[in-house]
């Protein structure tokens, strides 16, 4: 058994910084369902690949009565400069803090890349349910086609 949260257990309510500089929790969804996305880091291909796929399909996760959060370690500063180069309109969140959402969720791990090990964020999207429970985990993303199975999974839930 992980000691993480998984399907069925409660999104932990940890305040993340929306590029506004303001907070955003996961209980501020209660009674919608909600996509939350993590992703490595703005502007790099697959995670603006990522992005811009699920901005594509903000109004049918709307009309599916389902909200979207974007979440990096990255600033809000550069939140900002990723929405407005990319004109993204998914909502964007800041996950910056030691010990912050993406740590309770055990998705900020270390990772190795050409012989080098560091701490990074695995590509994992949770689909939440009105009652704040997970309903679903996707871990260790591929970006294509991704945006439009979460779309699906969430209609079906």
């Amino acid at each position: 058994m992980s000691e993480f949260p998984a399907q069925g257990d409660a999104m932990p309510d940890i305040a993340l910084e929306t590029p506004e500089g303001e907070s955003v929790r996961a209980s501020e969804f209660a009674g919608r369902k909600t996509v939350f996305f993590f992703y490595p880091k703005d502007n790099t291909p697959g995670c603006t690949t990522e992005a811009k796929d699920f901005s594509a399909l903000k109004p049918e996760f709307e009309k599916a009565g389902v909200a979207l959060l974007g979440i990096s370690k990255d600033s809000a500063r550069k939140h900002r400069n990723f929405i407005a180069k990319h004109e993204l309109t998914v909502a964007l969140a800041t996950d910056a803090e030691e010990g912050a959402l993406s740590d309770a969720l055990g998705i900020w791990a270390e990772k190795s890349m050409y012989g080098k090990t560091y701490m990074g964020m695995i590509r994992t999207t949770y689909l939440v349910g009105e009652d704040g429970r997970i309903e679903r985990v996707w871990n260790k993303v591929k970006v294509k086609g991704h945006a439009e199975d979460v779309l699906a999974a969430a209609r079906e839930a």
